[in-house]
C-alpha cells in the first residue's frame, strides 16, 4: 500500500470532434510531465468534446482509444483515465475506461445522462458503481453531471477518492465548485474534478476549475482557470484516517439500498 498517491490533472482545450488530435495533444502533455505519476486524469468525452454526434464517433468496446491510453499507462508506468464515445451491440455509452500501468482496463458508464443536451436520448445510461482498488486506495469514478446526484456518489464503501470527469460549462462553474467541495466534504474523502476549457463546436465555454479539495473541503490544488494546465497533487493517506477516526462522520451516515 502506498501511503501517498500522486495524481495529475490534465486540463486542456479539446478539438471538436477530432479523436486524433486530441489523442495526439494529450500524448504531448503526459510526455512533457517531469514527475513520476500514480494517475492521469482526462476529462469527459477527451476525444472529441461533449457532443451527441454518438453514431460518426463512437469507437468500439477495445477501440483506437483504449489501445492509446494502454500505450501510454505502459510507457510512463501510470495509470490513466477519462471517458469516451463507445458503441456496444446498437448502444452507445458516455463510458469512462481506467486503465492500470499493467493494461487491465475496468469500466464505468456515466449513470446520469444529461437531460438538458439530450444526452439521454442518444446515450444509455449506466446502472452499475465502479470502485477502482488501486495501490492500497479505493476510487470512485463518476463522469460530469453525475455531481449532482449525491445519494449516487454516497460513500458507502468506505473508498478513499471520488473522481469526476467532465465538461462542465461556463455559466454553471458555480455549481461545479460548490458540489465538489461538498462531495468531500459529506463523503470525507478526497475529491478530484477534471474539466475542460475552451469552446465546442455547440459554442459552450468551458473555464475548467479542475480542483482537488482534502476530507475537509479545504482546495489543495491551485486554482487555474480559462487557462490549459497540468498540475500533480499528492494525496496523503495518513489525511483521511486521522480525520475519519477524530470526527468519526461516516460512523453517523444514514444507511439505504439503491433500487
Amino acid at each position: 500500500m502506498k501511503n501517498e498517491l500522486n495524481i495529475t490533472l490534465i486540463q486542456a482545450a479539446l478539438v471538436w470532434e477530432n479523436p486524433e488530435a486530441n489523442r495526439n495533444q494529450f500524448s504531448e502533455k503526459i510526455a512533457a510531465l517531469t514527475t513520476k505519476t500514480d494517475l492521469i486524469v482526462l476529462p469527459e468525452m477527451f476525444t472529441t468534446g461533449f457532443t451527441m454526434n454518438a453514431e460518426a464517433l463512437a469507437e468500439e468496446a477495445e477501440g483506437t482509444t483504449l489501445k492509446w491510453m494502454q500505450s501510454q499507462a505502459s510507457t510512463y508506468d501510470t495509470a490513466i483515465t477519462g471517458s469516451v464515445i463507445v458503441k456496444e451491440g446498437e448502444s452507445y455509452f458516455n463510458r469512462l475506461y481506467f486503465v492500470f500501468p499493467t493494461g487491465d482496463v475496468v469500466t464505468y458508464d456515466k449513470k446520469h445522462t444529461f437531460t438538458l443536451a439530450g444526452e439521454h436520448k442518444i446515450y444509455t445510461a449506466g446502472t452499475k458503481k465502479l470502485l477502482v482498488d488501486y495501490k492500497g486506495w479505493k476510487l470512485c469514478p463518476l463522469v460530469c453531471y453525475d455531481l449532482r446526484f449525491p445519494v449516487w456518489s454516497r460513500n458507502t464503501e468506505d473508498y478513499d477518492v471520488l473522481l469526476y470527469v467532465a465538461n462542465w460549462p461556463e455559466k454553471r462553474i458555480m455549481a461545479w465548485d460548490t458540489l465538489l467541495q461538498a462531495r468531500a466534504i459529506e463523503n470525507m474523502s478526497y475529491c478530484i474534478g477534471v474539466n475542460r476549457v475552451g469552446m465546442d463546436g455547440n459554442g459552450h465555454s468551458y473555464v475548467g476549475h479542475s480542483a482537488v479539495y482534502d476530507v475537509l473541503g479545504e482546495q489543495i490544488s491551485t486554482a487555474e482557470n480559462d487557462v490549459e494546465f497540468t498540475q500533480t497533487i499528492i494525496l496523503d493517506k495518513e489525511h483521511i484516517t486521522q480525520h475519519r477516526k477524530h470526527l468519526q462522520f461516516l460512523v453517523d451516515r444514514d444507511r439505504f439500498t439503491l433500487e
